[in-house]
């Protein structure tokens, strides 16, 4: 197992990732910090969430100052993630998590393989939906304010619950529902500011429940708070494919260590 002091490293390596894709922070730090450092299952969800939190922020101000947000998909996106992460949390308090230790493991690593096979198909569904957009717009329009909100009511369970869900798979959700608006860049800031409040809640909920490691916390913010800077930085200079071709197979090892 390595120790704390490896902490800075790993939030350096999950920071820079976030910055240029928007896309693993949760899915890639959560296996790191329970098969890497070996730390238990509700430290880890609960630092995690913070961590995603603080390390998005740092992002979302570099997106903000260049208009890559939308903030029209944000607001509907959180209409359904800000109130279902406030029921999972509420059953997360009356002892969901602590009773269901294996199964919410299982649902990590679950999340965590569908997280990297978004990563790998994420594109070609994207110009599936836009043939589809093209074709028949009134029709793929009218659904797409309730499925824009649905969709951030599953991701927010998920979150609220795991830690995970709201960079790949958000991802892949706006791809599908945005196929013509979402352009990379704007791709990439969008899913990351959505994810802020609904990781917030739930983080903050984790701290007063005494799950948050704050040591481990400020390791890993020491780390990964500059790299996401260069990494939004740069996000306009470089091709992250390669990064998340990467990415995915770094997820699929990890999802499938934490199933079997």
């Amino acid at each position: 197992m390595l120790g704390l002091e490896w902490a800075p490293v790993a939030g350096i390596i999950v920071g820079f990732i976030v910055g240029l894709t928007g896309v693993g922070g949760g899915a890639l730090m959560a296996p790191i910090l329970l098969v890497g450092f070996g730390i238990d299952l509700m430290t880890v969800v609960a630092t995690d969430l913070l961590f995603a939190t603080l390390t998005k922020l740092a992002a979302s101000s570099v997106h903000s100052r260049n208009a890559l947000v939308d903030w029209e998909v944000t607001r509907r996106m959180w209409l359904g993630s800000i109130p279902l992460s406030l029921i999972v949390i509420t059953a997360v308090y009356g002892g969901l998590a602590i009773e269901n230790e294996t199964l919410i493991k299982n649902l990590l690593g679950l999340l965590i393989l569908m997280s990297a096979i978004s990563l790998l198909f994420g594109r070609k569904l994207q110009f599936m939906q836009r043939a589809k957009r093209v074709a028949t717009p009134a029709k793929f329009k009218r659904f797409q304010i309730p499925m824009t909100t649905a969709s951030g009511a599953i991701l927010g369970g998920l979150v609220a619950l795991t830690s995970i869900g709201a960079g790949a798979l958000g991802a892949v959700m706006l791809r599908t529902l945005y196929p013509l608006r979402m352009t990379p860049q704007k791709l990439v800031a969008t899913d990351t500011v959505h994810a802020i409040p609904v990781a917030l809640i739930a983080g903050v909920t984790y701290l007063a429940l005494g799950f948050v490691d704050i040591t481990l916390l400020a390791y890993l913010l020491a780390g990964s708070i500059p790299a996401t800077l260069l990494g939004s930085k740069i996000m306009g200079t470089l091709r992250p494919e390669v990064v998340k071709g990467l990415l995915a197979v770094a997820l699929l090892t990890a999802g499938f260590k934490l199933i079997y």
